[in-house]
């Protein structure tokens, strides 16, 4: 068990490094490096649309790859092939992305808004397969929500380490590769420096994909035996009959979209508010130290707060960050102590909300009387993402309309700028979590001794439905 556990961490690593990568930072290779000079700002506005666009109808096909997943029969499972294939055609897909596309940013914006499109579609769906493929897994690997924790748990450190570990090894890759292939001194970043950057996350994602497609097992029972083939036109019904599975993610969509939407505007916080960009990898190792405290402690916190304890409570803590933040200024060690506060509940808020989501299956197989392990879980990917496409245009908005594009300082930011900034980066997202706290408090009931309950009722209904099978039989 315990090589399935690490290998379970490692994949969420290179997951999750890649995600951070894709939602947090394509936005800001596109706004300083991509696209300069005379129209840099309209063009990628251009890109940003596109990704937004894309994001937005592709999600509507999540349920359907979860479907394809839930119908895959195969000798290694039916997770492992998808996990494998969306592993390796995303790690090449985001390397594209991070890229002139040849030279056509330059020589042919028109091929190259095409070309880019084409990659990103590509790339958005084989990824998809690999985050439903990956997280869907949890239920598939025990029915037992103590096992389920500690798998979310390690799961969630890995994850935690991979996103944290971008932030503190962006910049440096970055000027490193730009120094390397475009001959640079100091701070400069270049777009082979970003292109260098986007290889070795691609790495890391598809290794990490190796080590759980070799390193976990599917757990067999009498509970995951009683499924069905899920026919793509019932996907969505499956989802929307499960009342529990959709009040959570109402809230988890407000919560993550508040996160992202701060998270990736940090770095331009130090850049252009603080004027020490620097600074800002600082933020990634203070995140990742919290991680590495915070993610081993949900088990123990949660026996004695529960789910609902550990989500409300959390989003309660992170408003403080918010208000620490306001306070801050350009007080870089004020920013590092509102950071740290602000992010330690929110490893914690995210197990909380996918443990009540992978629980969800089982509450809409007793309410429906079918098992849908990734089409259920596919709501978390689907969230994501969803808050991932409105984060990278709310990013680039953001930061167009408060001036902060290419070689601009923070002189150069004007108070309505600064204002619009704030806006974005803080206002607006405190709004959203209280909404997110809200929602969880008084909609969902899908408790741990609720889901008890459940497992023990499905368990003796199949029993009993297996030894009438058995004597009709004989």
């Amino acid at each position: 068990m315990f090589r399935q556990y690490i290998s379970y961490a490692l994949g969420a690593f290179g997951h999750d490094a890649f995600y951070a990568t894709l939602n947090t930072y394509f936005a800001i290779f596109v706004t300083s490096a991509l696209f300069v000079g005379n129209g840099a700002a309209a063009e990628a506005g251009i890109v940003t649309t596109m990704v937004v666009v894309i994001r937005l109808v592709e999600i509507a096909f999540d349920p359907m790859i979860g479907g394809m997943v839930d119908n895959t029969d195969t000798k290694i499972g039916k997770f492992k092939p998808w996990l494998l294939a969306g592993a390796i055609v995303s790690s090449v897909g985001i390397i594209l992305m991070f890229s002139s596309m040849f030279g056509l940013a330059d020589s042919n914006k028109t091929l190259y808004f095409l070309l880019f499109g084409i990659v990103f579609v590509i790339m958005d769906i084989f990824y998809s397969f690999k985050d439903i493929s990956f997280w869907s897994m949890l239920p598939a690997l025990s029915v037992d929500t103590k096992v389920r924790n500690k798998f979310g748990t390690v799961g969630r450190f890995g994850s935690t380490l991979g996103s944290q570990g971008v932030i503190m090894a962006v910049t440096p890759l970055v000027i490193f590769f730009s120094q390397k292939f475009s001959g640079t001194h100091g701070s400069t970043q270049t777009r082979a420096g970003w292109l260098g950057f986007a290889v070795v996350i691609g790495a890391v994602s598809l290794l990490g994909a190796l080590a759980t497609f070799f390193g976990t097992k599917e757990n067999k029972s009498l509970i995951r035996e009683n499924t069905e083939k899920t026919r793509f036109r019932d996907v969505f019904k499956v989802i929307g009959e499960n009342d529990q599975l959709m009040w959570l993610g109402l809230s988890y969509l407000l919560f993550a979209l508040s996160y992202v939407v701060t998270n990736s505007l940090l770095i331009y916080y130090f850049r252009y508010v603080i004027g020490n960009a620097n600074a800002y990898t600082v933020i990634g190792g203070v995140t990742a130290l919290l991680g590495v405290l915070s993610v081993p402690l949900f088990p123990v916190i949660v026996s004695k707060l529960t789910r609902r304890g550990v989500y409300v409570g959390g989003i309660c803590m992170m408003l403080v960050g918010y208000i620490l933040f306001n306070l801050a200024g350009t007080n870089i060690l004020m920013m590092y102590i509102a950071d740290a506060v602000f992010f330690f509940p929110y490893p914690m808020i995210f197990l909380a909300a996918l443990m009540t989501i992978t629980d969800s299956v089982e509450y809409g197989q007793y309410k429906n009387g079918t098992r849908n392990e990734s089409v259920t879980l596919s709501v978390r990917p689907l969230i994501d993402k969803l808050a991932g496409a409105f984060s990278t245009g709310i990013v680039v908005i953001a930061a167009v309309h408060a001036g902060m594009t290419g070689n601009a300082k923070p002189s150069d930011i004007t108070a309505h700028g600064m204002f619009i900034f704030h806006s974005f980066i803080f206002y607006m997202p405190m709004i959203l979590l209280v909404l997110s706290a809200l929602i969880y408090q008084f909609k969902v009931t899908l408790s741990e001794k609720k889901h008890a309950e459940i497992v023990r009722e499905l368990e003796k209904k199949l029993e009993t439905e297996q030894a009438e099978e058995k004597a009709s039989a004989k």
